[in-house]
């Protein structure tokens, strides 16, 4: 045989042992599937779920920020990250306060908000430490809504947890200033106190139905056997 034929042999029989070994590609990881949908909301998972939670979000809520400790890791290693399971976050505006958060944590791409959310819950406590009694009427008194939100983020150094995030403050200013915005959350939280769907944050729909249901607690026995 000669050398150049036993050279070419030797390379494709690399080849074929390389394709061999290579791993088939794995079931999907949900998790990493984040898309912003047109009324404002996020949804993480799997969009043909068959089981799909809603929660109505504040920002500035304690008991947002328990649930968000509370349930995030077994909701997406139980229930999005195979996805059989979907969650879908609607801002709720509750004041002033949340409408900055919002509008900052939707900044940027889509693939930000998941670690947005979480980061903004997590450290809930130390950023509403900054909350005083008379910046709502000092807010209020702003010649326009840009301005009311940028002293939000100022006053309550919410541009602290997203500038370590690589975020520029032109680009959080930029999304502050999305009035639009707002007004698809103002319109979708009369669409949802409409239809009953919103008693109290955080509220819950699973499969388009309202639960009774306030806190992880009440809510894991209703959803987790639906996942399974």
């Amino acid at each position: 045989m000669n050398r150049l034929l036993r050279s070419t042999l030797v390379l494709a029989a690399a080849a074929f042992s390389f394709a061999a070994a290579k791993p088939s590609a794995g079931p999907v990881n949900w998790l990493g599937k984040v898309q912003a949908l047109p009324s404002g909301a996020h949804r993480i998972g799997n969009p043909q779920a068959k089981v799909r939670l809603v929660e109505y979000i504040s920002y500035t809520c304690p008991h947002c920020a328990a649930f968000e400790k509370e349930a995030s890791g077994e909701l997406a290693l139980g229930m999005i990250r195979s996805g059989k399971g979907s969650i879908e976050y609607r801002p709720y505006m509750r004041n002033i306060i949340d409408i900055a958060a919002t509008l900052l944590v939707g900044c940027g791409d889509e693939s930000k908000f998941a670690l947005n959310h979480s980061i903004v819950l997590r450290s809930q406590d130390k950023w509403m430490a900054n909350y005083q009694d008379s910046q709502p009427k000092r807010w209020a008194a702003m010649p326009d809504f840009a301005s009311r939100m940028r002293a939000v983020a100022s006053d309550l150094r919410l541009y602290d947890q997203f500038e370590p995030r690589g975020y520029r403050r032109s680009d959080l200013e930029r999304c502050l200033a999305d009035e639009a915005q707002s007004k698809k959350f103002a319109l979708e939280n009369q669409t949802a106190e409409s239809i009953g769907a919103v008693n109290g944050t955080p509220s819950f729909l699973i499969n388009d139905v309202p639960q009774d249901a306030h806190d992880w607690a009440d809510l894991r026995p209703a959803l987790l056997p639906l996942t399974r």
